[in-house]
């Protein structure tokens, strides 16, 4: 609300506001872990010593990156950092590159996401293209996806390219919605390979070595699987176009080793004693790579509302790594449950009210592995991490400790 307030009264504050930065603005877009990314890259530029100002995940569009400026900038309206690294909405990424005016663009990946919005994933395609063209420095895009290579072929000579990948060997065990979205090919050729600036060389559990320039490095990550080391290698691949010669390999490891997960990405918070882990269904292609690495949790709560205008993509999901569900929720539960009901999964309870869903299922006895697993959309994600005593908001510095 503040930057819709601020943007009506000086519809050019966002451009005033970055005008002063030296090293400029960096856009961060693309379906699926553009969070994590934009994330890991600010960790990485301020292990490198530099400034940065960043978006809190979610705040990707026009007043939400507005709002974000309102808490750090001066009374001058321009920001004192040395580069500002967005996060951006695929949709209004057009919109805001005419105001912000990105000399990089990162591009994790092309997938299937929100079909009531964009309808299909070639319209996004035109989208990230249109923002893409504006970066005159640098454009790095995932060589695993077909589509953004094509896209960087037809951007070529705009600016300075390359490219972050996966070894094939190490793609070709992993999830199979990973990187190749709706493309036949699952493996990148080698050539792509052997030209990108990262490569993910391997990945066990929030355990990744990296290939950066040459230079082979061991990282930890904030939270476990695949999709998470090709976030590293993306935020990584950005960072050594920024940063040239100066990149240093020990920097990229303690600037990821810093980072927290992200909001609902695998992410593990406390209460009361018991670790609960939030997996955010954002599309087919996040739910299935995070279902993937789950291995028949003993407890789950499932909770989907109307930010998820139209689950009935779930019905393509893979949910064999599940067995049955403790706890529906949401204004989507009996849809939700429905779903299950085809899988013949046994659930124990369905309740639309997340207050009352939530008790019942902290409620329940300690698992023996000592986890709770909550597979949830955004929107219930923020309301539970609320309802659990977690305040702050997104990206937010600081934090309120849980009751």
């Amino acid at each position: 609300m503040p930057g819709r307030v601020l943007l009506a009264l000086r519809p050019r504050f966002l451009t005033r506001a970055v005008a002063g930065l030296p090293l400029g603005v960096v856009f961060v877009s693309g379906s699926n872990g553009k969070s994590t990314t934009t994330h890991m890259l600010v960790g990485i530029l301020r292990a490198h010593g530099l400034s940065v100002f960043t978006n809190p995940s979610g705040a990707n569009i026009p007043q939400g990156i507005a709002s974000a400026m309102l808490a750090d900038i001066p009374l001058s309206g321009r920001l004192r950092e040395d580069v500002a690294v967005l996060e951006v909405d695929e949709g209004y990424g057009p919109r805001l590159a005419r105001q912000l005016a990105p000399h990089s663009v990162l591009l994790v990946n092309l997938q299937v996401d929100q079909l009531n919005r964009f309808h299909d994933p070639a319209r996004v395609a035109g989208m990230l293209e249109s923002f893409a063209a504006v970066a005159d420095r640098h454009l790095v895009v995932n060589a695993d996806d077909h589509n953004l290579v094509a896209l960087a072929a037809r951007l070529a000579g705009r600016a300075a390219q390359s490219t972050f990948a996966v070894a094939p060997a190490v793609l070709q065990k992993g999830p199979a919605w990973l990187a190749r979205g709706d493309n036949p090919a699952l493996a990148a050729p080698a050539e792509r390979v052997k030209d990108a600036s990262v490569v993910v060389e391997s990945s066990t559990g929030r355990d990744a070595e990296l290939t950066v320039l040459g230079t082979r490095v061991a990282v930890v990550l904030p939270s476990r699987g695949l999709h998470i080391a090709v976030d590293a290698a993306a935020a990584t691949a950005m960072a050594a176009a920024l940063l040239g010669d100066e990149l240093r390999p020990e920097a990229v490891v303690s600037g990821l080793a810093a980072m927290e997960a992200v909001f609902g990405r695998g992410e593990r918070i406390s209460f009361r004693g018991e670790d609960l882990e939030l997996i955010m269904m954002k599309n087919p292609p996040s739910l299935q790579v995070n279902l993937d690495y789950l291995d028949h949790p003993e407890q789950v709560l499932v909770a989907v509302d109307e930010g998820t205008p139209d689950p009935s993509w779930i019905y393509g999901t893979d949910l064999s790594r599940l067995d049955h569900v403790d706890v529906v929720s949401g204004t989507k539960a009996w849809q939700i449950a429905t779903r299950l009901g085809y899988e013949d999964f046994a659930v124990g309870l369905v309740e639309p009210a997340l207050k009352p869903a939530l008790a019942s299922f902290l409620a329940l006895p300690k698992p023996s592995r000592g986890v709770k697993t909550l597979i949830v959309n955004y929107e219930q994600m923020m309301l539970i991490r609320k309802e659990l005593g977690y305040l702050e908001l997104e990206g937010s510095a600081s934090t309120v400790a849980p009751r």
